[in-house]
């Protein structure tokens, strides 16, 4: 099992030859890793190369280290999506050959607070609905959603059905379709709502995407922060050389 030696650093080595050991399934998902002294041994490489690989490896979310416990190999994420393309999340699991739900928490009416006025450029007395749903993939929660939208961009029915696409209810009128949005993402560790709320590990990290959806006249229709399980979501960028 020892690595062969190449002109690149030692650990850029080591960091190859675990991710294909792990592609290999001789280190399975979720599965704890030999010892830092066991793993550097059968290697032949220093416990401080080793560390050193294992940082960037961890950075990468391809392993998870439980202080005290041990090191572990995360689970591959089973959805992908380019970031640039602004696609639902019931496509995202479709595409993976899953069946997504939608499982209704809450909703609540309020007057718009300072952010949301300056957010979607109303008056502070508009009514806002904000909304919280657990999107689930073959029944297994995956992501939790917080939506905030201006009351009157929705149908009157809208919480009465309490399910559905919040896009298609905004495209009902005809007035409004959604063009595209900015997106912040954030990782985060535990999450004292959202995590428990998924089901996650104590150790699982998420991905929070926040996003300002507009409209083709630009304004900005739907404010919607998810968090999504790391372990089961991953996203990707286009760029293009300029």
């Amino acid at each position: 099992m020892t690595i062969k030696m190449d002109q690149r650093h030692l650990y850029l080595q080591v960091i190859d030859r675990l991710k294909q050991d792990i592609e290999k399934g001789i280190f399975k998902e979720k599965e704890k890793l030999p010892s830092e002294f066991e793993l550097a041994k059968l290697l032949g490489v220093s416990r401080a190369t080793l560390r050193e690989a294992l940082r960037v490896l961890e950075e990468e979310n391809i392993i998870v280290r439980r202080h005290g416990v041990g090191t572990f190999v995360n689970s591959k994420p089973v959805f992908t999506s380019g970031i640039e393309q602004l696609s639902s999340v019931s496509t995202m699991i479709r595409n993976a050959g899953m069946d997504p739900g939608t499982i209704y928490l809450s909703s609540m009416e309020s007057e718009a607070s300072e952010d949301d006025a300056k957010r979607f450029q109303c008056e502070e007395d508009t009514t806002v609905v904000t909304m919280e749903r657990v999107r689930t993939a073959d029944g297994e929660p995956v992501v939790y959603c917080i939506d905030k939208v201006p009351q009157y961009y929705l149908p009157a029915d809208f919480l009465i059905r309490k399910e559905g696409s919040i896009f298609t209810a905004l495209e009902e009128s005809g007035d409004i379709r959604i063009s595209h949005a900015v997106t912040f993402i954030d990782p985060v560790g535990y999450h004292e709502v959202a995590s428990p709320t998924l089901n996650c590990d104590p150790e699982t990290s998420l991905l929070i995407l926040k996003q300002l959806h507009y409209d083709e006249n630009d304004r900005v229709v739907l404010y919607s922060k998810n968090y999504f399980r790391a372990d089961k979501f991953s996203f990707h960028v286009v760029r293009k050389r300029v």
